[in-house]
């Protein structure tokens, strides 16, 4: 949905979208740049409200954003490129020395992202950070006392492997095609699609609550 226009839609969406959780989910994907030498021009995929590409400029990287919507976080020293993922030139992407990708690419058909791979590879990136949900077997316990408080979330996710994942494109054409973790659709077939786009796993790690699976990614296609 376009916010762009709509100041009061936009700040109800910013703290409906951006939970606590998530804070930390976007802040995870800038952290993960910090050790990615000679990384400083940085794509973005999918920027929603542009909470990342606000850190990462703050962070002093020069941030370009694509997305099929306008810009809905509008700054002077960010570029957007208004075109659908799927419809990119892989020499749009050059230039860069990062995509970074995360919670995106659920929004494709399964059988799509090894295109999507494919022009990110061809595009010459020599990084590439990508994140995906993951619906994996995982347990997840926190707990805070003081003398004056106490709280304590537990959340686990089991047996989605059995399951396939549902949804209904007439009544959300861009929401989540699949995730990680359910039938047909597991780690290692995911790792597969990766690999055969010449893309070799730097780093994979795991987020919680949000429960996501980040990889940054060596392009060596």
């Amino acid at each position: 949905m376009d916010y762009s226009n709509d100041l009061s839609a936009r700040r109800a969406e910013w703290f409906r979208y951006y939970t606590e959780k998530r804070i930390t989910h976007q802040w995870f994907q800038v952290h993960l740049l910090k050790d990615l030498a000679g990384v400083r021009r940085v794509l973005e995929v999918g920027p929603h409200l542009g909470l990342v590409s606000a850190m990462l400029h703050n962070a002093g990287f020069s941030v370009t954003t694509l997305d099929r919507l306008p810009p809905q976080y509008v700054h002077p020293d960010i570029r957007h490129l208004r075109v659908e993922l799927a419809d990119v030139a892989p020499e749009t992407l050059s230039g860069f020395d990062c995509i970074l990708c995360c919670e995106t690419l659920e929004h494709l058909h399964w059988e799509d992202v090894d295109g999507i791979l494919a022009k990110f590879r061809d595009g010459g990136v020599p990084w590439l950070v990508v994140s995906v949900p993951y619906q994996g077997f995982q347990a997840d316990l926190r707990a805070y006392v003081n003398r004056h408080a106490a709280r304590r979330t537990f959340g686990v996710k089991s047996l989605k492997f059995l399951k396939e994942f549902k949804f209904n494109v007439e009544a959300d054409p861009y929401g989540h095609k699949w995730e990680v973790g359910y039938r047909g659709r597991s780690l290692g077939a995911l790792e597969a699609k990766l690999a055969r786009a010449g893309l070799h796993i730097h780093r994979r790690e795991f987020m919680s609550p949000t429960r996501s699976v980040f990889f940054v990614l060596r392009n060596e296609g």
